[in-house]
């Protein structure tokens, strides 16, 4: 996400701690931190992809979620 967009985030909080945001404002806000989280699910999940787990015998496994599935 571009820092302009983080920067935006960032400013309408600070006005709905000054003031009450207009609805146009609300729904700007939460379309920018929709996307903000979307990407930073997406980066983590890659990074989490490209984790691999050394086990006792030394041999190397990719990171498997909880329920067995692939990560």
């Amino acid at each position: 996400m571009e820092k302009e967009r983080i920067a935006r985030i960032s400013e309408l909080t600070r006005l709905s701690r000054e003031r009450a945001l207009t609805p146009e404002e609300q729904a700007e806000r939460d379309t920018l931190r929709r996307e903000y989280i979307g990407g930073f699910r997406a980066n983590l999940e890659q990074t989490l992809q490209n984790v691999l787990i050394r086990e006792e015998d030394g041999a190397l496994r990719p990171l498997r979620r909880k329920d067995g599935s692939d990560a």
